[in-house]
């Protein structure tokens, strides 16, 4: 896996929308908090730019996003928010100026799509929070300081003690490859050459506003495509902004418990990952050791 450089000072940042669109006023307070770092900042031509749920058409997204890829100057594409619209781009992109001048691409949610491509074109990027999360929380945030410390010193070392829901943990040692993301936007291009399924790798899921029940057949939907067949260690994020369904079986976090309770590998629950203020940086494509135990969770990326 090509892993991009390290960020200096000085170095190039652009912001981009390849997605939902966004105010302006959030990508002005996170252009001045990377800029606090010491990088020079842009913004895309179009990132401003609003069709309906999108900022921009198609060709305009594309354009952002695909000059930015190829500009060997830039060393950080920051995604400025999900929403939708990622999975437009995906068999339009070059990943070649990628490849030659590689570069930190930063986002989540609905940016799994550009993580799940950019891993399956053999480049490492960065799960992390996205432009309203440092507009509302600031440049002394927790994920946001960890963000900057993974894009400019490399290491992730966290321990995280045990959540509500970690009683469903399944304790155990697993080193892998980590994939992932956004569990539907995961599941929407599953069985497309993005959507890699790295063998012995770690899958880390996340979601909002998914009921159980879908949640639950997308988790069926890994499992029938045998992606639980492969892996070495499941993460379970934040699901968030959703309802118990009594109609169904189990509470959401016990049904995907359930769903992969036939396998050995070790299965953490409540990691810090999603659309929650804790929403910690983890590198996407690179090689992960998720260590379970009984009160406290452990994650390293060198």
């Amino acid at each position: 896996m090509i892993r991009p450089p390290l960020l200096k000072p000085l170095d190039k940042a652009v912001i981009v929308s390849p997605a939902g669109k966004i105010d302006e006023d959030i990508i002005d307070k996170t252009a001045v908090i990377l800029r606090e770092w010491g990088l020079t900042v842009e913004v895309g031509e179009n990132a401003l730019y609003s069709v309906g749920h999108f900022s921009g058409s198609i060709e305009q997204r594309l354009s952002d996003l695909q000059k930015a890829m190829d500009d060997s100057k830039i060393k950080l594409i920051f995604c400025s928010r999900g929403g939708y619209g990622m999975v437009h781009l995906l068999d339009k992109l070059s990943f070649e100026g990628m490849i030659q001048n590689p570069k930190w691409v930063v986002g989540y949610s609905d940016i799994t799509a550009l993580h799940a491509a950019l891993q399956s074109n053999g480049i490492i990027s960065l799960h992390a929070p996205m432009a309203k999360h440092f507009a509302d929380e600031g440049g002394s945030d927790k994920a946001v300081m960890y963000t900057k410390t993974v894009l400019t010193k490399g290491r992730i070392n966290y321990e995280i003690s045990a959540a509500e829901y970690s009683y469903l943990n399944r304790q155990g040692k697993a080193s892998g490859q980590l994939f992932g993301g956004n569990l539907s936007v995961f599941c929407g291009i599953l069985g497309s050459k993005y959507a890699v399924i790295p063998r012995n790798g770690i899958l880390i899921i996340e979601d909002i506003g998914e009921e159980p029940y879908r949640v639950d057949r997308m988790i069926y939907q890994l499992k029938l495509a045998r992606v639980f067949d492969r892996i070495k260690g499941l993460i379970v994020g934040c699901f968030t902004d959703y309802v118990e369904d009594k109609e169904m079986y189990k509470p959401l976090y016990e049904s995907i418990m359930a769903a992969v309770s036939e396998y050995t590998f070790p299965v953490c629950f409540g990691f810090p990952v999603g659309h929650v203020k804790d929403n910690y940086p983890v590198l996407m494509g690179a090689d992960a050791v998720l260590t379970v135990k009984n009160d406290r969770i452990f994650f390293t990326q060198e």
